[in-house]
């Protein structure tokens, strides 16, 4: 803004610049004048030949005219415009010019202050009488001096006070001209000032906006760190945690203590693994599966590892052709993966269960399928606080990377997940 307010000072200062100079030249221009008439007829006297009573009108006429010019000069500061004192102001002076003109011609420069300033001083209904009055003074005085002398003196008269018309006539529309562009000025001055002032409130609103928005970034930010930690932390410990204790109470009931000591192993196992995946979530890292391995290798191994647990005959199969996704896309999946796996163990009571990656053009498509109990998925209660993720965090994950999840169940016909995600491909 401090630019716009640089433009603005600088335009109000030309627009003074030219007011001060105007009321400048309105002021002392009629001095000026006044002397240059004065001197002229000084130095002419002798040429044109002035008597004494001639002096003394001259000198008469110069004081009243100089203190008439002081008495003005200080009642327009006080009250400028036309008025009943401008009025008589002009006219005197005219009176004042007129008779010194007679007298002296060049004193007709002090009859031309009336081309200047009759707008000032004459209500507009007075203002042409006004200049036609200062042209007949300075047309006598162009002609030779009052009277003309013979018909010849008088049309030359006549012709010098039409030209003086049509020049006082130029010059006003000039002056108007001028006026009407100065008015244009002031008008897009003020416009500019208006312009400047809502666009310095939009700017400020602006800024009110930007902090407000960065606020909701962060709060936005920490929401979306929050439900990041609590989805890893359900999709590693939560799940690590139910598999050590489907793993442990398979030892409570453990025939030998072979089979014991087996179950105990796979607890332990279970137990590092999910350690080492709550570190690795808690620093936003990819799941450990997928560090040395890629997503098929990963899956085939997971979905392995989860019937060796389980017992529920699994099978893995990639169709397409398999390339590496980006690691976002390959997090997401082998979690949705999981989810699947586990709520297959917990709920379905399935005997076979099948895995599928497809890779499409465009599109990776991760599907489960079991043949178990089978649910309404109309039917499923509200998630609550203490419910876990389940379905939810995997519909989530998908539609963070513009996918979706499709879920299709029957009660006693078997569960079929399928989530679908852009095809993105590794960096």
């Amino acid at each position: 803004m401090t630019r716009g307010t640089g433009v603005e000072r600088t335009a109000e200062e030309a627009v003074a610049a030219i007011e001060e100079r105007r009321l400048a030249f309105h002021r002392w221009a009629p001095y000026v004048l006044f002397g240059v008439g004065f001197v002229l007829c000084v130095v002419t006297s002798g040429m044109i030949g002035t008597d004494r009573v001639e002096w003394y009108a001259i000198g008469v006429l110069t004081a009243a005219g100089l203190a008439l010019q002081l008495w003005w000069t200080r009642r327009e500061r006080t009250r400028p415009g036309p008025s009943a004192a401008g009025v008589f102001c002009y006219w005197t002076r005219w009176a004042f010019a007129f008779v010194l003109a007679m007298i002296n011609p060049f004193y007709s420069f002090y009859a031309a202050v009336g081309y200047f300033d009759a707008d000032r001083l004459l209500p507009r209904s007075l203002q042409w009488p006004g200049l036609l009055a200062s042209a007949v003074i300075i047309a006598g005085a162009q002609a030779g001096g009052f009277p003309p002398d013979g018909s010849l003196g008088w049309s030359v008269f006549g012709g010098l006070l039409v030209v003086n018309l049509v020049l006082v006539f130029v010059t006003g529309r000039l002056q108007g001209q001028e006026e009407d562009r100065a008015h244009a000025q002031a008008r897009i001055i003020g416009e500019l000032e208006e312009a400047n002032t809502a666009l310095q409130q939009a700017m400020d609103e602006n800024a009110q906006l930007h902090t407000q928005l960065l606020v909701q970034a962060r709060e936005a930010g920490v929401a979306d760190e929050r439900r990041r930690l609590a989805a890893e932390i359900h999709d590693t410990i939560a799940q690590g945690l139910t598999g050590i204790i489907a793993q442990l109470q398979v030892v409570a009931n453990a025939p030998t203590l072979e089979v014991a000591r087996e179950h105990l192993d796979r607890a332990s196992g279970l137990a590092r693994h999910s350690l080492g995946e709550a570190r690795r979530s808690v620093h936003n890292l990819s799941p450990a599966a997928l560090a040395d391995a890629t997503l098929p290798e990963a899956l085939k191994k997971t979905v392995a590892d989860w019937a060796g647990r389980t017992g529920v005959r699994a099978e893995f199969t990639v169709t397409g052709t398999a390339e590496p996704l980006h690691d976002e896309i390959e997090a997401s999946l082998l979690r949705i993966a999981e989810e699947a796996l586990s709520n297959a163990a917990r709920h379905a009571h399935a005997t076979r269960l099948g895995v599928t990656l497809s890779f499409m053009a465009g599109e990776v498509t991760l599907d489960v399928r079991d043949d178990g109990l089978g649910f309404d998925p109309v039917a499923l209660p509200a998630r609550t606080g203490t419910a876990g993720f389940g379905l939810d965090g995997m519909r989530a994950r998908a539609e963070r990377l513009a996918g979706d999840v499709t879920i299709e169940s029957e009660p006693g016909g078997g569960t079929a997940i399928s989530a679908r995600v852009p095809l993105v491909r590794h960096d």
